[in-house]
């Protein structure tokens, strides 16, 4: 808890820091990011209490409910009028001056279900079911139908990674890898923009202005950072250099103002996070709850790792938030959900 708590409150420093320009150019107050991630904090903090207290979340047709609920909530945003497009995708539902994105509560709904459904057999006694597949695709189709491409790969990762868990053989991955890699390449190929995100990765200085442009402005500032930074609040690159550089890519602010050791810091926090999650899970007394706790901080940590990579050029860009940290209400609510889960699953141990 203290890990999650740390970064945190090291999310709501550098959304501060990472948007004073860009509120002060759009919105012409420097700390509008930092007021409103307070307001999502107090939310999240507020939905892990009730989450974590809740008896009914302890049982599987609650998580029916959910993951049936998570389901309507994906339809919906793609409805005109009802789903608001941003950045090329309809994935967030506007309430008032707050939205919220559908694909966030669908991870951990569908996560949850899983591993209930899993947990009905030994993994000695484990066979490859189709049913197994059909909780995992359908909230994923109608993700890939906004499109967000992120959110469903993390979606089939953390699923996979908690089939792997729960017992499927190895020769399932086997094949499972010959037929994600045929598939990924599919997706690329049919849309132009993931085509163009994956020449930018390979060689992002060949279209420095267009598909190039944010890993670029992200490499330039980490590059120069040297081991401490240039210091807090003296980023460069957040003056309208990195788009929107208080969300996906806030990492490249924190790496630019502490260097090379306060970037080190997040990620072994990070580590201690995943390793604390990880400890609990073994440590549980249901096998669905342990299914459910493996799962979900596989799928934080893997969606930390997709960030950092994608910021540090080691990974193609993907529109990921960096979990606890990224400006965002659903991004910090489901983060924190995902805790709610965790300790209410595993708080009498």
């Amino acid at each position: 808890m203290s890990a999650v708590i740390l970064l945190t409150l090291t999310g709501i420093v550098f959304v501060y820091s990472a948007g004073t320009y860009w509120g002060k150019v759009h919105y012409g107050n420097t700390a509008p990011f930092l007021f409103k991630q307070l307001i999502y904090l107090g939310v999240a903090v507020s939905a892990f209490y009730a989450v974590s207290n809740s008896t009914l979340l302890r049982m599987e047709k609650s998580w029916s409910i959910l993951y049936i609920f998570s389901l309507v909530l994906l339809i919906a945003v793609l409805i005109p009028g009802v789903g608001a497009q941003r950045n090329g995708s309809q994935s967030w539902i506007d309430l008032g001056p707050l939205s919220i994105q559908p694909a966030e509560f669908a991870k951990i709904a569908m996560l949850v279900k899983l591993s209930f459904v899993l947990a009905r057999k030994k993994s000695s006694e484990r066979t490859i079911q189709l049913n197994h597949f059909v909780w995992m695709l359908l909230p994923v189709a109608l993700i890939m139908l906004q499109p967000d491409f992120g959110s469903a790969f993390i979606i089939i990762v953390s699923a996979f990674a908690l089939l792997f868990i729960a017992g499927y053989p190895i020769r399932f991955y086997v094949f499972l890898m010959m037929v994600g890699v045929s598939g990924l390449v599919g997706l690329i190929i049919s849309a132009p923009y993931r085509l163009k995100r994956i020449e930018a990765y390979l060689d992002p200085w060949s279209d420095p202005l267009g598909s190039g442009f944010q890993a670029i402005q992200s490499l330039l500032a980490i590059g120069p950072a040297g081991l401490f930074g240039h210091g807090f609040g003296n980023s460069r690159q957040k003056y309208l250099y990195l788009p929107e550089p208080q969300n996906d890519f806030i990492f490249s602010i924190i790496a630019e103002e502490t260097g090379f050791i306060g970037a080190s810091l997040i990620v072994i926090t990070f580590g201690v996070a995943l390793y604390a999650g990880y400890a609990l899970a073994v440590r549980t007394q249901q096998l669905s709850y342990f299914y459910s706790v493996a799962a979900l901080i596989s799928m934080l940590g893997f969606q930390a790792f997709l960030n950092i990579g994608v910021v540090s050029g080691l990974l193609p860009v993907t529109g990921v938030t960096l979990p606890f940290i990224s400006y965002g209400g659903s991004s910090l609510m489901s983060a924190w959900l995902v805790v709610g889960v965790i300790w209410n699953f595993t708080k009498r141990i």
